[in-house]
């Protein structure tokens, strides 16, 4: 289902804060508006907060999600409400946001080095994991940090690409989890692609423009989570 609101976070990810219009405000208080920089929780990226400064007041968002096709703006309990065709500000919590940035396309850099599927993942401003049915793969935990670490220091370009919805079907290596795709009606598939030939895989969450923007890494726990499954963790190294 489309949403009926402009995400301009996919067309630009630094973006901070816009003006947008009201189109609703639903019967529990989640804030649809026509354009938005939030990014929706999805793909294991939390969903952005922020603030909404109208002519009411400043109401505080504690997260974004999608629901019925809309993306909803959901606001702290107790905020006070933008009305209905009002006109707005909406700003993201930067700091928060930039840190999920940087590690999720640090996922994305794990992803490459690990050549397993992948069953699961989330993003976190200090703590992030991908979970990879594994196998008979052995990982080494101080060999997979040193070449992490080496590709972030490699300052590879990081872009997105958009491709058709059949040359995404005959090409089902994109598609790196196996329980996260694309929804089945969009017709062009956003890509992310870092450097040359590093890595390139459907995502839609939000990511920095280069690898040396993410900082240095450490690799955390490697837990064994079945018979198969591995999961690795990874860490901003001034989170930690």
């Amino acid at each position: 289902m489309v949403s009926s609101t402009t995400e301009l976070f996919h067309q630009d990810a630094y973006l901070k804060t816009c003006e947008a219009r009201v189109i609703e405000v639903n019967e529990r208080g989640g804030v649809v508006l026509d354009r938005t920089v939030f990014y929706a929780t999805g793909g294991g990226q939390p969903g952005d907060i922020g603030r909404i400064e109208h002519s009411g007041g400043s109401t505080s968002i504690g997260t974004t999600i999608r629901s019925g096709g809309n993306l909803l703006h959901v606001p702290s309990q107790g905020q006070p409400l933008p009305k209905d065709d009002s006109e707005v500000t909406a700003t993201i919590d930067w700091a928060n946001r930039h840190l999920l940035m940087r590690m999720h396309t640090a996922t994305h850099l794990l992803c490459s080095l690990v050549p397993c599927g992948v069953t699961g993942g989330s993003v976190g401003t200090s703590k992030s994991r991908i979970d990879f049915d594994i196998g008979n793969y052995k990982i080494d935990k101080a060999s997979l940090q040193e070449e992490i670490n080496r590709l972030v220091d490699e300052d590879h370009r990081v872009e997105t690409v958009w491709i058709s919805r059949d040359d995404f079907d005959a090409r089902p290596e994109l598609a790196r989890t196996m329980t996260v795709k694309p929804p089945a009606e969009a017709q062009r598939i956003r890509l992310v692609k870092i450097g040359k030939d590093v890595d390139l895989q459907s995502c839609g969450g939000t990511h920095v423009l280069n690898t040396s923007e993410i900082g240095s890494l450490r690799v955390g726990k490697i837990e064994n989570k079945g018979a198969r499954n591995r999961r690795v963790n990874i860490h901003l190294q001034e989170e930690t």
